[in-house]
């Protein structure tokens, strides 16, 4: 399984600093992938459901560390691609 595509949208928040859409060998969608700012830097969170008990549960999520890896390197590696595409043309069209 690849990643063939992922789509970021950074917003405005303290901790919530993206939300991602991610294609799976181009037949297969997850969106409202989140990216984090929490205690030791960045990292992905799965798209979840809040429960009836107040807990949140994944509603898609990796069943493997190489899996998570995998999509974890290539969310915050587009995420930062991004962020640099938006300060390029903010500065450009300051100039």
């Amino acid at each position: 399984m690849k990643v063939t595509e992922v789509k970021v949208f950074p917003v405005e928040e303290e901790k919530l600093k993206a939300y991602a859409t991610i294609t799976f060998d181009d037949c297969f969608v997850v969106r409202d992938v989140k990216i984090i700012h929490g205690n030791s830097g960045l990292f992905v969170a799965m798209p979840s459901k809040k429960r009836k008990d107040g807990t949140f549960k994944d509603t898609a999520h990796p069943l493997n560390n190489d899996t998570r890896r995998m999509i974890e390197e290539r969310v915050l590696s587009e995420y930062r691609r991004e962020l640099d595409r938006l300060k390029n043309s903010r500065s450009s069209s300051e100039a």
